[in-house]
């Protein structure tokens, strides 16, 4: 072949380092195709399913049983119009990638094998696909003559099969295999039928692997003219003119059906060809044993043959200036392209220099079988699936084309942000990480200066981390005119115990799996700090911010807020005047519907000691009735503080409990009833009801651990300490609390008339907060939720039935189930689907309605503080999902609920 030029040894001359792993979705089975739409990443899976994800979120959105084997091809349309699958069946499905509809079903009159490859051309409204019989077939979707009945005997599972219904005189055929889920494939809407004629036979002297259309890419036809390129396990890779002749036309003895040979290329190679690529006249052709070949269609010319991968590569691109690589060596790569520069003349030599590995990385430890490349939001992205039945979107750095935006890296600067606040181990309870908080601050600091906030470093006289305090100057003159909100939340943490593989993965390293987030602090509270940063640097960049926006980010809040009060007030003039206190900082209660926080307990710790004036004794040599034992007397004193079902014996405890309103009364009736709704289980109504008012509206007291003084033994300890907590209600003040709780041990313990020391110590407090769900701050965060989310935050997958079919056909509105944000950026939903998902049991969710408004049974020791202290009503937005696993092994904060937290604090800022 002239030109042909010889391979080099495997370039490993780029970088090792892999980019950006945004996320891994993860399904049961085998990942052998991927096509990507602009909202959906479709996935074929050995399983026979076709697996939905969202590009936005990474949510699993549907699971569609398609086929009854392996899903060998997926091919999107250019228009988006069409999805086409294949598997290891004579069956191709024709799918609406939005409503997930099974348009078309078609086969072949011949028994073709399995179907490895599928195109379609626009201009001919027409299905072209490769064959394991080494053939070339073709039909019309609009060919009304092609139609047949969905009960055809010439349908593959009906008509004789040379297999199962051979038999010998007086033998009896085999029993064709059946699987329950094959009655989940969902009813074709139209049967379509190959005309006989339709048919290039051994096209290929090999399986026809893969195939694309493309338009103009030799001289030998018109510019706009369509071509298909095939590429077989014989190693050659042909060019087919397209005609819009019927499958029986003849012009001449050489033409035959639809599709006429223009060209041969790689006849002296015998290695199959896995993948192609055609780029204006440049054919890229990934083959067996980590090959590309570049080929010039105008001269017929090999230019390049680059030795990417030992394996094979199952994928090959062009995106972004660059050429992109997949390989069942489980790697993949990025090589610089040549004739994207302005100076390439398209000489050999040239190409030859121009060729080289920018980056290679392992990304899988299986065999990549699939790959693509994408963008979302300006994003560029590199998708890659592999028999490990993972996914995973690599964020990667090309150079952008032409026609795209390079200004969208905004968008990602959320997700790196949080990656890099995530790595700081800022867990504020043990000493050993004092540097990693201090550290962290820093990072939070240089970060909201970046974003162009006035940014300073809040100490008190202790030994305490700081509090970060950042202002975002509104644009509203003067000054007085505007509004002031404060944001609450603190970037510390607490441990994350390794121990025993609790964790899945590094908890200071961020890693996205199946559209959630994983790492410590990533849902408490790091995640909606971001959120809450990016969303005021979204307002400042579109010159809508007319507040001053306060943040107030401490570091101590998983220790109980030490310090705090004292700083606060110490910097109370930098601070200023403040108008309202908003604050994110807990969980939906359930991982359904959104919730607004509008009560907290109040919470004060104790430490109730009990001392001997004797050093330790043993309890053989010195125990009589004639000593007191501390911890006998520490057992009996603390038995006084608790009767019957929990209740508290302190004197005066329950004075001041604000009594059940009807209005609250009804809001957990409401609560109750959804609840019930999404999780049966969890019933009775009026049990679930009273379980929540228990937990949110009464105050306890927990005691949770003794210690004593002295080894393990048979000793008379002569020291003894518990730890007692008190969980606060609104009407309860803590210091007549503390007051009563100290009178009361004291009154009781006098009465044992022992010879020991009683010392009550008071550790931290914080008082119950209640907001007021009417008042505007939590109208303006009502509707900005309900915006927000639309439809319904369920995430739950589905799986797609007929019934499933029958219903998505039923006319509806799918728009009204998206925010402003999504329909601007083109989202569109299936109909009877909210952001395409549904709940747990497989039917859609329901309409848009208001969040619900909880209160909780945790403490958050400064939100009272801050709305007595700057006179300004205060509200709680809770982020994350009660799944979030907060305090908990693999924490977690799922994907989209940091991008809708993101957009509510921006409706939020924008209208305070």
């Amino acid at each position: 072949m002239p030109g042909t030029l010889q391979h080099s040894e495997l370039d490993d001359g780029g970088p090792k380092t892999a980019p950006d792993q945004l996320q891994e979705l993860r399904h049961d089975g085998s990942v052998l195709s991927i096509a990507v739409s602009g909202d959906y990443i479709f996935t074929g899976t050995s399983k026979g399913q076709i697996v939905v994800w969202s590009l936005g979120t990474y949510q699993l959105v549907r699971t569609i049983q398609a086929h009854k084997r392996s899903v060998l091809c997926l091919f999107l349309s250019q228009d988006g119009k069409y999805l086409f699958s294949t598997a290891c069946e004579p069956i191709i499905n024709v799918w609406c990638p939005k409503t997930f509809r099974r348009l078309y079903e078609i086969y072949s009159t011949y028994d073709v094998g399995d179907v490895f490859s599928v195109v379609y051309s626009p201009q001919n409204e027409t299905v072209y696909f490769g064959t394991q019989t080494q053939y070339i077939q073709w039909v019309s979707l609009k060919d009304e003559d092609r139609r047949v009945s969905h009960d055809s005997a010439n349908h593959p599972d009906r008509r004789q099969h040379k297999f199962f219904d051979s038999r010998a005189v007086g033998g009896t055929s085999t029993p064709r295999r059946t699987e329950d889920y094959y009655s989940l494939i969902p009813r074709a809407e139209t049967v379509l039928e190959v005309d006989p004629y339709a048919i290039e036979k051994y096209a290929h002297y090999g399986w026809v692997f893969c195939m694309q259309i493309a338009k103009g890419p030799t001289v030998l036809v018109d510019d706009d003219e369509e071509v298909l390129v095939s590429g077989g396990g014989d190693g050659t890779i042909k060019l087919w003119r397209l005609s819009d002749k019927g499958p029986g036309y003849h012009e001449d003895e050489d033409t035959k059906g639809s599709i006429q040979e223009l060209m041969v290329l790689g006849e002296d190679d015998a290695e199959s060809v896995m993948s192609l690529f055609v780029d204006g006249s440049f054919l890229y052709a990934g083959k067996l044993g980590g090959i590309i070949e570049l080929w010039d269609l105008d001269t017929k010319q090999r230019l390049r043959v680059i030795h990417a991968h030992t394996g094979n590569i199952n994928a090959v691109g062009l995106r972004f200036g660059l050429l992109w690589s997949a390989s069942t060596d489980g790697f993949a790569s990025k090589h610089r392209a040549a004739h994207t520069t302005e100076e390439s003349n398209g000489t050999s030599q040239y190409v030859s220099q121009r060729y080289q590995c920018l980056s290679r990385w392992k990304a899988h430890n299986a065999k990549i079988l699939s790959a693509a490349v994408a963008t979302y939001q300006n994003n560029q992205l590199f998708i890659t699936g592999a028999n490990d039945n993972t996914v995973r979107i690599w964020h990667v750095n090309g150079a952008p084309a032409e026609t795209e935006e390079v200004d969208g890296e905004h968008e990602d600067m959320v997700i790196r942000s949080l990656r890099q606040f995530v790595s700081y181990k800022t867990v504020s309870s043990r000493p050993e990480f004092t540097e990693d908080c201090r550290k962290g601050a820093t990072f939070l600091g240089s970060l909201f200066k970046r974003l162009g906030a006035q940014v300073e470093m809040l100490s008190s006289d202790g030994p305490h981390n700081p509090v970060v305090f950042a202002k975002f100057s509104g644009k509203l003159e003067p000054a007085e005119k505007r509004k002031r909100v404060l944001f609450y939340g603190h970037y510390d943490v607490v441990p994350a115990d390794m121990a025993g593989e609790n964790w899945k993965t590094d908890p200071f390293k961020l890693v996205g799996q199946n559209g959630y987030l994983y790492g410590r602090g990533v849902s408490d509270n790091k995640g909606p700090i971001i959120a809450a940063l990016y969303a005021v640097s979204d307002l400042l960049q579109a010159k809508a911010l007319d507040s001053d926006i306060i943040f107030l980010i401490e570091g101590e809040e998983e220790s109980g807020s030490r310090g705090f009060e004292e700083t606060i007030l110490k910097h109370k003039d930098l601070i200023g005047h403040i108008d309202y206190v908003l604050l994110a900082n807990s969980y939906w209660l359930d991982d359904e519907v959104p919730c607004l926080t509008y009560g907290l307990r109040g919470v004060l710790h104790a430490t109730v000691c009990v001392d001997s004036k004797h050093p330790d004794l043993h309890s053989g040599v010195d125990g009589s009735n004639m000593i007191s034992e501390p911890l006998t007397d520490l057992t009996l004193l603390l038995g006084k503080l608790k009767g019957p079902r929990n209740k508290v014996n302190i004197p005066g405890f329950y004075d001041g409990i604000l009594p059940i309103t009807e209005e609250e009364e009804l809001r957990y009736d409401d609560i109750a009833s959804i609840l019930i709704k999404r999780n049966p289980t969890a019933g009775p109504v009026d049990a679930l009801k009273r379980s929540l008012m228990a937990r949110w509206r009464e105050p306890n007291l927990t005691i949770h651990r003794y210690n004593v003084s002295g080894p393990d033994g048979s000793l008379i300890s002569s020291h003894a300490t518990a730890n007692v907590s008190i969980r606060l209600v609104p009407g309860q003040e803590v210091e007549e609390i503390i007051s009563k709780l100290k009178s009361f041990l004291k009154t009781e313990y006098e009465k044992f008339d022992s010879d020991n020391t009683l010392t009550v110590r008071i550790d931290n407090k914080a008082e119950p907060w209640l907001g007021v769900p009417g008042n505007y701050i939590f109208r303006t965060l009502e509707e900005a939720v309900m915006r927000a989310w639309g439809g319904s935050s369920s995430s739950s997958p589905s799986t797609s039935t007929p019934s499933d079919t029958d219903s998505a056909s039923s006319p509806s509105s799918p728009s009204s189930s998206l925010s402003d944000n999504e329909k601007a950026n083109g989202v569109t939903l299936p109909p009877n689907a909210t952001n395409g998902e549904t709940t747990s049991t497989g039917a859609a969710a329901p309409k848009t309605r208001k969040p619900l408004y909880i209160r909780e049974g945790g403490s958050i020791p400064p939100i009272r503080f801050l709305e007595k202290e700057f006179n300004a009503p205060a509200a709680h937005l809770p982020c994350g999902q009660a799944s979030d696993s907060a305090h908990l092994h693999n924490e977690r904060l799922r994907l989209v609920n940091l991008q809708k937290s993101r957009e509510i604090f921006t409706t939020v800022f924008r209208k305070l």
